[in-house]
């Protein structure tokens, strides 16, 4: 196998794909790529056996062939490399070269005939939608994905699908994020499925919030997504999520009204003196204005107050600060609501005159 291709044509395209491949594997093959020199084109694929992506750029292929390189060391080669070089593979002796200028790299190769390859699923449901529109889904929830929960279902991202369009809802118990985005699907019955966290993370990375169409494939047991020479396909986590709509709280009688940016900063301010291992702060909402009030076992205490919309009795009720923060940089617009009935349940927080998103965070006691 022999082919050139331009460093910056190259680089791009490992960055993609290497992003899936563990530092730590029970496989050598597994920290790899698989490289295939065809026709005008090299095509690129990495794998951890749960989610794998291939990409491919263009290049002059002087001998086709196959083989896997190490992944880390293959992309640390080519971002120190100057930039607009051509850079040459060959395949020789158990050996992949990499020439460019005088630099030469001699790599170890292991088969290609070794390297695990995900089947795309026959059938299943086909959409195609905005590259921006999907990843405003995932921008708005992911963060409320649980992690190494023991409830593994709780360990990815719920997509809901229907005539309607998108659901997207993730949770870990204390905080729940839903986004919703209205696109036209062909589907009788209401579908869910539930995404692994690392594919949810690895294909926010992926997406840039363009027009470009991506093409979705959802199988019973695998999800593909293609957005021009990229292609993801991923296992889906094989469980029952729980019926979300019963956690959002309905009947909620107070409501304010917040200046994003204030609250932010208040509360960057306030936590700096908050306990460190529970991050709390006490949120007192009183007629036009917010107390925010943090301590921590040194006796050190911080107090910050911001002008709201609020008439009503006075309320205390104490958040993650961790939680709040995720929530206001997933908020739309510039003004925030927040909905709650005492200071023991849950509140519900969204963006002012903003539909389709939902967040809702538990109280902690301080």
């Amino acid at each position: 196998m022999e082919f050139v291709v331009k460093r910056d044509t190259l680089l791009p395209v490992l960055g993609t794909v290497a992003g899936v491949v563990e530092r730590r594997q029970t496989l050598p093959i597994l920290g790899n790529l698989l490289l295939v020199a065809r026709g005008d084109r090299t095509t690129i694929t990495g794998t951890d056996l749960e989610v794998q992506v291939e990409n491919q750029c263009a290049a002059e292929i002087r001998e086709e062939g196959e083989t896997t390189v190490p992944a880390r060391k293959l992309l640390d080669i080519c971002r120190n490399l100057e930039e607009g070089v051509e850079v040459r593979f060959r395949v020789k002796d158990e050996r992949c070269v990499i020439t460019s200028g005088r630099g030469r790299f001699s790599l170890g190769i292991l088969p290609a005939a070794d390297f695990p390859s995900m089947e795309s699923e026959i059938g299943g449901l086909e959409l195609a939608l905005e590259e921006g529109r999907l990843k405003r889904l995932l921008d708005k929830t992911s963060f409320a994905m649980a992690q190494q929960d023991v409830r593994y279902y709780l360990n990815g991202l719920l997509i809901e699908l229907d005539s309607s369009g998108l659901t997207a809802v993730a949770t870990d118990g204390h905080r729940l994020a839903m986004a919703q985005s209205g696109v036209g699907i062909s589907i009788d019955d209401r579908r869910q499925i539930i995404v692994p966290s690392k594919t949810v993370l690895e294909l926010r990375r992926q997406l840039h919030g363009a027009d470009e169409e991506i093409a979705l494939r959802v199988g019973e047991k695998s999800i593909e997504a293609v957005v021009g020479q990229m292609r993801m396909t991923s296992k889906l986590v094989d469980g029952r999520y729980p019926n979300y709509e019963q956690v959002i709280p309905r009947e909620l009688s107070k409501r304010a009204v917040l200046k994003k940016e204030d609250l932010r900063r208040a509360l960057s301010r306030t936590s700096i003196l908050s306990n460190e291992k529970y991050r709390g702060v006490r949120l007192a909402f009183g007629e036009d204005v917010l107390k925010l009030q943090a301590h921590n076992p040194e006796q050190e205490e911080a107090e910050e107050e911001i002008e709201i919309q609020y008439q009503d009795e006075m309320t205390a009720i104490g958040f993650n600060v961790a939680y709040l923060m995720d929530v206001l940089g997933a908020v739309d617009g510039g003004e925030v609501q927040v909905q709650f009935q005492d200071g023991d349940s849950s509140s519900v927080w969204r963006g002012v005159g903003v539909e389709g998103e939902t967040f809702v965070v538990m109280p902690m006691r301080l």
